[in-house]
């Protein structure tokens, strides 16, 4: 019998992969003040350059620049190794920090003990292991005794095979209370089998009471397991866990994401001020995410935001019915029909131009006092990425809205047509469109995010923003808009709480789920997604999962995987819009200048359209 050795020492050295999510953009090097490989300016360092590289953490002169610094991204720094005190001691205002694909062995556990603002985001945890048998073994995790089902959220990753050894990890992506455990590797060949246990706790169970702050220290612990001879099979098992307690936990009877801001209310509060209610209160517009009933409330309708910019002097046009022409439905919503139309008398230099007529079928006071204000608040938005509103006709039942026509219609079934899916057009003939360029679609996501920057200027929130709710014109000309169809043309997008309500779940960031909370923060957190269904040729976020299972991921802090054919520049860019805190999320104008960067070092051809 053999006893293998432990490949590590507690504290000393490690392996540990570990990304806190955070993007960086529109850095440069200002100065010989930063260090070689890397890009600075006043509040951000990015090192990505891998030649030469950085041996230690990035360290600025003068130093008291360093008090400055909120963000910090180090990727494919392969000469990066430890991490320690001295090189963290001059930063205290650190928010936002990522370190990946890198060969880190240490990290001193008094590394950030100065920077109580960071949070750590989207961290992943790696339990290390070196196997040693020939011939080579057949690997096997269970977790609490059951044989483990690896996914893209657990899964083995073998980094280095030798022709006896064989080194790796148990990667876990944010794992949450639910991956608490015994964890067990078994090793097998022809000649046997050996076995190896580690005990992980990542994060506290809701019913904990768990008051203390976890401290910001990473808590470290290795296990070796002997290898017992198995006639030319050895098993050694070191276990390795870097981390400390999440910030996300969940608390009493009703499930919320903890946030250094406490005050918010639950999101079925529709006024402020009121308290949060027990879990007996709830009514039956609750979603359910495991065992615990999260409050809701319905998903406003665009355009009906309580901070309106409505102006006293607004002037809305009035056309007259019989200068309208319906010429065919679009499609119908809960509000009421859409139609192709043609518009008469609309400009003076043109006789008639086409139009889509919005109809309002059920003519309440309260409908009609919607109508009117939704009527006034579209003609103050004006945007070349914003459809165009032209005026409404009140003369008799029903109510009419007119917005100017977008050809190809909505953006998602224009990305799925111009798509590798795409084999039959809706006559049923073969397609013969040309399949949608990377920057195509880079020119299609500045255009969204421009009309983005327009609406959070005027401090207006859109809610719903999805690809399903932009439409396409001529020469790939894409406005932001939304007639309401898409909650009946897209129902499988919304997820229906009660008899009534329709949630966007799929397109929604955590703390617009679990609370009374849309800002132009989870605006950003949607056009992330956006930028996924882009890159995705239409396809459905979240699309193997069911909408609990997609509140669930959402609310663990789980993310979309980056699409097969999407840039870095651009994954690393909807991680910006996805970190779980609001204010760490990239601002719209960085999206929108960097979209433009890259479309612009992209040409685009429009003759995709014909």
């Amino acid at each position: 019998m053999h006893r293998a050795r432990p490949a590590m020492t507690a504290g000393v050295q490690g392996m540990a992969r570990w990304g806190l999510c955070g993007v960086l953009f529109g850095l440069l090097r200002l100065s010989s003040a930063c260090p070689v490989s890397c890009f600075c300016n006043a509040s951000r360092i990015s090192c990505i350059d891998q030649e030469p590289g950085i041996e230690d953490f990035p360290v600025l002169v003068p130093e008291s620049d360093m008090e400055n610094i909120t963000d910090i991204y180090i990727s494919n720094q392969k000469r990066l190794l430890t991490i320690n005190e001295d090189h963290m001691k001059f930063y205290s205002n650190l928010r936002n920090l990522t370190v990946t694909n890198t060969h880190l062995t240490y990290i001193s556990t008094m590394a950030f003990f100065n920077n109580s603002k960071l949070q750590y985001l989207n961290q992943d945890w790696c339990i290390p292991f070196t196997v040693m048998g020939n011939p080579r073994p057949d690997l096997h995790w269970y977790h609490e005794g059951k044989l483990l089902e690896e996914q893209q959220y657990i899964r083995t990753e073998i980094h280095e095979i030798t022709d006896t050894e064989y080194h790796g990890c148990l990667q876990l992506v944010i794992p949450t209370h639910i991956h608490n455990g015994i964890y067990t590797l078994v090793a097998s060949n022809e000649f046997g089998e050996d076995r190896g246990n580690v005990s992980a706790h990542f994060m506290h169970t809701p019913d904990e009471d768990h008051s203390g702050t976890g401290g910001l220290g990473f808590s470290c612990m290795v296990v070796g397991i002997a290898g017992v001879a198995l006639t030319g099979c050895i098993l050694m098992l070191v276990f390795l866990k870097y981390g400390r307690s999440s910030k996300f936990g969940m608390k009493g009877s009703s499930s919320v994401i903890s946030n250094d801001d406490d005050s918010a209310s639950p999101l079925h509060h529709v006024s402020n001020g009121n308290n949060t209610p027990s879990s007996s209160e709830m009514g039956p517009d609750a979603v359910i995410i495991g065992m615990t009933k999260i409050p809701v409330i319905e998903n406003p309708q665009y355009f009906r935001n309580p901070g309106s910019i409505l102006k006293s002097d607004t002037f809305v046009q009035h056309i007259k019915r019989h200068n309208i022409l319906l010429k065919r439905e679009l499609g119908e919503g809960a509000f009421g029909k859409v139609f192709l139309a043609e518009c008469y008398n609309l400009y003076p230099d043109q006789e008639k131009i086409l139009v889509a007529v919005k109809t309002l079928k059920e003519a309440s006071e309260s409908g009609r006092a919607d109508f009117y204000r939704e009527a006034e608040l579209l003609t103050n938005l004006q945007h070349d990425h914003i459809v165009k509103f032209y005026g409404v006709c009140v003369e008799s039942d029903p109510l009419i809205m007119v917005f100017e026509y977008m050809k190809h219609g909505d953006l998602n079934r224009f990305l799925r047509a111009h798509g590798p899916d795409a084999v039959l057009m809706a006559d049923g003939q073969h397609s013969l469109l040309v399949e949608l360029t990377q920057s195509q679609m880079l020119h299609i996501a500045q255009q969204i995010a421009a009309g983005m920057v327009y609406l959070a200027s005027q401090h207006f929130v859109h809610r719903d923003l999805a690809t399903r709710n932009c439409l396409v014109g001529e020469n790939l000309l894409v406005k932001i808009g939304d007639f309401g169809m898409s909650r009946d043309v897209y129902s499988t997008d919304y997820y229906r709480v009660g008899g009534h309500t329709m949630l966007p779940i799929r397109w929604m960031p955590p703390e617009s789920i679990m609370y009374r909370r849309f800002t132009t923060e989870s605006d950003v957190w949607s056009l992330g997604v956006v930028l996924w269904e882009i890159f995705t040729y239409g396809k459905q976020p979240w699309y193997q999962l069911s909408n609990n299972e997609v509140i669930e991921c959402i609310t663990q802090g789980r993310v979309l995987q980056r699409p097969r054919n999407c840039p870095k520049e651009v994954y690393d860019l909807m991680l910006g819009c996805w970190q779980r805190e609001p204010y760490m999320r990239l601002n719209i104008k960085e999206i929108h200048n960097l979209l433009q960067s890259l479309a612009k070092a992209s040409p685009v051809y429009l003759d995709i359209l014909g």
